[in-house]
């Protein structure tokens, strides 16, 4: 074996002038054939590594465009949005502007109501004292009727019982009366 190895070593020393033979230097090697492999990948490879990035390219720049086109749906739904958003506070708005106006409305209806309740009350109350002075007056007018109907028929009776002589004596009677009450009160 060693016969062999020694025939390889010996010929990395040949000079390489016109002669075949193996290089052993690693460094000189490695360089030579990592060109040669980089050449043959870029040469075969180039279609494949093209198609792969146009590819990629492809479906970023369909990737962008989605998005833009998404971009836009959002977008207009957003200025939907917006003008949904603009009539609802408008509404929201006239809602509160009406509902202050009913509010105050029904403020000064109530407060009619309450003044219409406290005239009525009022009224009723007049009503009643009316209807209490009309009774008292009616029930007066019956007992004057009464009395004058009485006093007529005492006065018939009187007249139609009395003579001269008991008319002078009644009469001296209440003088006599009248007389005494005056000396009483002096």
């Amino acid at each position: 074996m060693r016969n062999v190895t020694h025939s390889f070593v010996s010929l990395g020393h040949w000079p390489s002038a016109g002669s075949f033979g193996f290089n052993t230097d690693i460094l000189s090697t490695n360089l030579i054939n990592l060109s040669v492999v980089l050449g043959v990948l870029i040469f075969f490879g180039k279609g494949v590594l093209s198609d792969l990035l146009d590819n990629r390219k492809q479906r970023i720049l369909n990737t962008i465009r989605n998005s833009e086109e998404l971009r836009g749906g959002a977008i207009e739904q957003l200025e939907k949005a917006r003008a949904r958003l603009r009539k609802v506070e408008i509404e929201a708005d006239q809602y509160r502007v009406n509902g202050y106006s009913e509010i105050e409305q029904e403020k000064l209806n109530l407060i009619k109501i309450n003044s219409t309740s406290k005239t009525l009350e009022q009224l009723e109350n007049f009503k009643n004292e009316t209807i209490q002075f009309e009774q008292q007056r009616a029930i007066n007018q019956v007992r004057l009727r009464f009395f004058q109907q009485a006093l007529r028929g005492a006065l018939g009776a009187l007249n139609s019982r009395l003579n001269n002589e008991l008319h002078l004596r009644t009469i001296s009677a209440n003088i006599g009366m009248l007389g005494s009450m005056k000396e009483i009160t002096d």
